[in-house]
């Protein structure tokens, strides 16, 4: 309640209608089609970018707290779930 307004302002919401606009005409679309005709050179990026970030150390040694998740073998962002 009392930290939110300092981080969420209206510089986010403008940039969020401007990621809405992208989607809304196709240009996220023709963006990720791209991508996927360069091999995902980008997003593969990123994700081994996530790998390394100090959140995904953390959420290793919780997951291994709770014996009844079920074992993945996935790393980085989608290790969560």
């Amino acid at each position: 309640m009392t930290v939110g307004p300092k981080i969420i302002d209206a510089s986010v919401k403008k940039r969020m209608k401007a990621a809405l606009k992208d989607i809304q005409t196709g240009k996220f679309a023709k963006d990720w089609v791209k991508e996927y005709q360069g091999g995902y050179k980008r997003y593969n990026a990123l994700l081994k970018a996530g790998e390394k970030h100090g959140i995904e150390k953390v959420g290793a040694k919780l997951r291994a707290m709770m014996p009844w998740m079920q074992k993945r073998q996935i790393k980085g962002a989608q290790a969560a779930y």
